[in-house]
């Protein structure tokens, strides 16, 4: 990636470049804040390439049973998959911080080549080690990624109309998590799992093609510099011939280190856990405990991801039209407790239909969104207070914390629903081995004590008085179909009575986890206090006036 350094006249390195195609796919800096046209290209590229990045990632849970029948790996193992990803990318996303010397741009279009290549290639692992190999490499993109771009959404969005730019940026997830189950649920009956991550695959080097030709960033002078709104654009230009971009960023992590950057960013982290379960558990949660297939549960998820999609654009253009952040943090936080409580008590319900599930998802998605647009512009907007050229290694603080809480939610979802590993491995050939072995069942539960008694022999070399004893007893037709039962018969007595627990077992133990995830959220609540930013709309637009005044008197006196 480009290292990048500022002029004293505020000019993008290599705005002097000699110019051709390489130049300009390397060296994207932009000597001046670009008129809106220009803004909004570059605001839809970032959203776009962070929507098929998710998309990229997010695929492997959507069909996570099939990856592990065709790889024999066990649940413990998939979840590994989930847990040094995250690691990864939690310090891949302190690395990202570095763009705030190095740039975003190229950080972003190179990395999702990487990624798209990856995706590509993992269908075609040897072994389920391989897999776990590329899957790390993916994650280190992502990580990476996670910071390069909401950054530059912070970059080309003033102030005044961030929340509505975050809130577009926040359904890069959601919306790459909504075409993962749209796409599945609509081709999984005809396609295999490979084709699945082929799909994303492509998609992604397509959006790469784009966002090659198409995205550019602020020269560092320019976006080292809090810009309240689009009128402050000819002073930021005028401030910047003056700024020295490196001295700006001294100290950055130490300014970094307190506790409304690490608090309120450990608290959204935990907010989310209920976000990250759907993401890598609802597969396996509605196929355990309420018989879903993949493809029904993609569905349900549908509900969810569309209703936060809509509901994060709608928050934020709410935030910037009021000029404020909390409440609406408030009212999203303490509706996401509320619709999250009722989820947790219908957990161990059987009666629950699909219908009730969907509705209860659409309450949890509205309040979700309502909380995380204006968050996210609330968090920039208290990195900013501290230092705005720091803004990458402000969101790199948060992406890491982000991971490590997904990399640790990951690691103990198995522990707290350990009846998920019999079910995820053996469920499916303890359920086939009893629909053919239906019929022997009968006999031998209508016969166990010579049953119990020909068990303790090699099939056929039971002594012949016994023999005959079964013989007389059950018959030679029920005798044969028994023998012929027996490949089936023998996996429900290895695996049936597990399975059976843990079916039994099951819906209590993820009860427990929802109830976690609703911990989460109400730990969020507190934490909105302690950010930047007004409660009152009339106090937000009394200081946004205030601010005119001031970038005119300012203006003047640079005239």
């Amino acid at each position: 990636m480009s290292v990048s350094s500022s002029t004293n006249d505020g000019v993008a390195p290599g705005a002097d470049a000699p110019p051709g195609l390489a130049a300009r796919l390397w060296r994207r800096d932009l000597p001046h804040y670009p008129e809106t046209g220009r803004r909004y290209l570059y605001l839809g590229i970032v959203v776009i390439t962070t929507i098929v990045l998710y998309y990229l990632l997010y695929i492997q849970y959507a069909v996570a049973t099939s990856i592990m029948e065709h790889y024999r790996m066990t649940f413990g193992y998939f979840i590994m998959l989930s847990v040094v990803g995250n690691a990864i990318g939690a310090f891949a996303s302190l690395f990202a911080g570095l763009a705030d010397r190095w740039g975003r741009a190229n950080l972003v279009v190179y990395g999702l080549l990487v990624a798209g290549v990856m995706v590509l290639v993992l269908p075609h692992s040897p072994n389920k080690g391989v897999y776990l190999a590329l899957f790390a490499v993916l994650s280190l993109i992502e990580g990476i990624v996670l910071v390069a771009t909401p950054a530059l959404i912070r970059d080309f969005s003033p102030q005044l109309g961030r929340a509505t730019a975050m809130g577009y940026w926040t359904m890069g997830p959601v919306i790459g998590s909504l075409v993962v189950t749209t796409v599945t649920s609509h081709t999984l009956d005809s396609s295999s799992w490979q084709d699945e991550l082929t799909y994303s695959g492509i998609a992604a080097l397509v959006v790469f093609v784009i966002a090659l030709f198409g995205l550019r960033e602020l020269s560092p002078a320019l976006r080292d510099q809090v810009m309240v709104s689009m009128r402050d654009r000819a002073l930021v230009e005028a401030r910047a011939r003056g700024i020295d971009p490196e001295a700006q960023l001294k100290g950055s992590w130490r300014q970094m280190m307190r506790l409304d950057v690490l608090g309120s960013a450990f608290a959204i982290s935990v907010y989310l856990l209920l976000y990250y379960a759907a993401v890598g558990n609802f597969v396996v949660y509605f196929s355990a405990t309420f018989g879903y297939s993949e493809q029904r549960t993609n569905a349900l998820g549908n509900w969810y991801w569309a209703a936060n999609a809509i509901a994060l654009v709608v928050a934020g253009l709410i935030s910037d039209r009021l000029k404020v952040r909390k409440p609406l943090m408030l009212i999203g936080g303490i509706g996401s407790v509320v619709c999250t409580a009722i989820f947790a008590a219908w957990a161990t319900e059987p009666k629950t239909g699909y219908y009730d599930f969907a509705w209860l998802f659409v309450g949890i998605g509205v309040f979700g969104g309502l909380a995380y647009a204006p968050w996210m512009a609330g968090f920039t907007e208290t990195v900013e207070k501290h230092n705005p050229a720091a803004t990458a290694t402000g969101l790199a603080v948060w992406g890491w914390i982000l991971r490590i809480v997904i990399a640790c939610s990951a690691l103990f979802v198995p522990i707290v629903v350990d009846s998920v590993t019999p079910i995820v491995e053996h469920g499916t050939e303890v359920k086939v081995a009893s629909a053919q072995a239906q019929q022997a069942l009968a006999i031998t539960t209508a016969h166990p004590q010579i049953f119990a008694e020909l068990s303790k022999y090699p099939a056929g070399q039971a002594p012949p008085e016994l023999q005959a004893r079964a013989a007389k007893e059950v018959g030679v037709a029920g005798l044969q179909t028994v023998a012929k039962a027996q490949p089936q018969l023998k996996i429900l007595k290895e695996h049936g009575a597990e399975v059976q627990k843990a079916a039994k077992d099951g819906p209590g133990q993820w009860q427990t986890w929802w109830y976690v995830a609703l911990g989460g959220q109400v730990v969020f609540i507190p934490f909105i206090f302690i950010m930047s930013g007004r409660w009152s709309p009339r106090k937000a637009r009394e200081d946004a006036e205030a601010h005119q005044r001031a970038i005119e008197k300012e203006m003047a006196q640079l005239s």
